[in-house]
């Protein structure tokens, strides 16, 4: 029997307080029609002080793994631009919080908002090549969130996040099958957006725009030079593409339809879009940026929400990280991607969150950035309204504790 390879499971951990667009808009003196109906974000994740990359991957992953999964995960893989050191991985407390077996490969991998996609073709292709044992699962994690941009005109696309992605090789993927060798990359050189140091995020959205864009036409090309010539339209059942914001979603579409199709008016266009891509930003508006995780966020919303989806549709996916390297690969939908889909549970996680205002976002995003690489730290937990006792307290989610002379203490809570 041929065994295939694909997502068996995946959860998005979405943090556990939000802010919403409006507050925000009013407080900024900005058009709120301009984020809600061209960025398409309508709220924010924000963490609070006891939480980080770390966490946040933990926390993603943590509920979906069964003792079977943990003795036969092999290796792990977490890619973030947002680490907490500069030499030990995230990955190593992914594996000793989760309690995974100790024979596991593990290591951490930066490429912005890439680094999550390379993660799963790194896993896939390890899956797929024979080395891997018979019955061994790769554990894939995108941690990270936005670093401090008080009145920057960028502030409203910002937002936190983890996605955990558990794969394997089986006659039938259950959420997702990858599509062996059906794949395009695209990489070039450009400096659009980067952190020079852990506590500055910069550069030019202008030129990341354009970046993304020309990387789109180039994963594309090749992967058409890869699988041949197809008809967009008919082979390509959904579309999921990199959201920095979800209104990218729409010019990443919209350009390659113009140049691989008849569909070139503005309206049809839009009636495409909305067909075929808008159910996937479902999530993308509630969370607001993830970075390397928006595509497999993306994904979850599109499985969850498209109520015409079928089992073996297949969707092609763009991922994109600023530096920048993009790849353009397809998958199909597997069998039991609803309940997968069912079981991550992420609107009760969204509809759980506690709303802050932006008075209580702005004093987290400032203590956030002053213990950022900080020697010492003891982050707070008497913060408004008790968050830790409603948020955390006996519901096993892991927090950081302290940091003491640079050593990270993490505890369960």
């Amino acid at each position: 029997m041929t065994r295939r390879v694909g997502i068996e499971k995946l959860r998005v951990y979405p943090t556990t307080l939000s802010l919403d667009m409006d507050a925000l808009c009013a407080a900024r003196d900005h058009d709120p029609a301009d984020v809600h109906d061209n960025l398409m974000v309508d709220r924010r994740a924000v963490n609070p002080p006891w939480e980080d990359a770390v966490t946040m991957a933990v926390n993603a992953a943590a509920p979906m793994l069964t003792d079977e999964d943990r003795a036969a995960i092999q290796l792990v893989i977490v890619g973030s631009e947002t680490s907490v050191d500069q030499e030990k991985p995230i990955s190593s407390w992914v594996h000793r919080y989760l309690g995974i077996q100790p024979h596991c490969r593990n290591f951490e991998i930066k490429h912005a908002c890439y680094s999550g996609t390379a993660g799963v073709q790194m896993a896939t292709s390890w899956l797929a090549s024979g080395q891997a044992p018979r019955g061994a699962k790769a554990l894939v994690i995108n941690s990270d969130q936005s670093l401090i941009a008080l009145g920057e005109p960028y502030e409203f696309v910002c937002g936190a996040g983890a996605a955990a992605v558990l794969l394997s090789s089986s006659p039938e993927p259950d959420f997702l099958e990858l599509e062996l060798g059906k794949s395009g990359v695209y990489a070039n050189e450009v400096t659009d957006v980067f952190r020079p140091t852990p506590r500055v995020e910069t550069g030019n959205s202008e030129t990341s725009l354009y970046s993304y864009l020309e990387a789109l036409a180039g994963a594309y090309a090749r992967y058409v030079d890869v699988v041949g010539e197809v008809d967009f339209d008919a082979f390509f059942q959904r579309n999921v593409y990199h959201v920095p914001f979800g209104g990218m979603s729409f010019r990443a579409h919209k350009a390659l339809l113009q140049e691989y199709t008849a569909i070139t008016s503005r309206a049809d266009v839009r009636a495409h879009w909305a067909r075929k891509v808008r159910p996937s930003l479902h999530y993308t508006r509630q969370i607001g940026g993830t970075y390397g995780s928006s595509t497999f966020l993306a994904l979850l919303g599109l499985v969850e929400t498209a109520e015409d989806l079928v089992s073996g549709e297949r969707v092609g996916i763009f991922a994109y990280g600023s530096g920048s390297c993009a790849e353009f690969y397809s998958a199909r939908i597997g069998a039991k991607a609803k309940a997968v889909a069912e079981a991550a549970g992420l609107q009760t996680l969204c509809d759980a969150r506690r709303p802050i205002s932006v008075a209580e976002y702005e004093a987290i995003e400032r203590e956030r950035d002053e213990a950022t690489a900080a020697r010492d730290v003891v982050p707070r937990r008497g913060c408004a309204a008790h968050w830790y006792e409603e948020l955390y307290a006996g519901k096993r989610r892991l927090v950081l504790q302290r940091v003491d002379g640079y050593y990270r203490h993490y505890e369960w809570s």
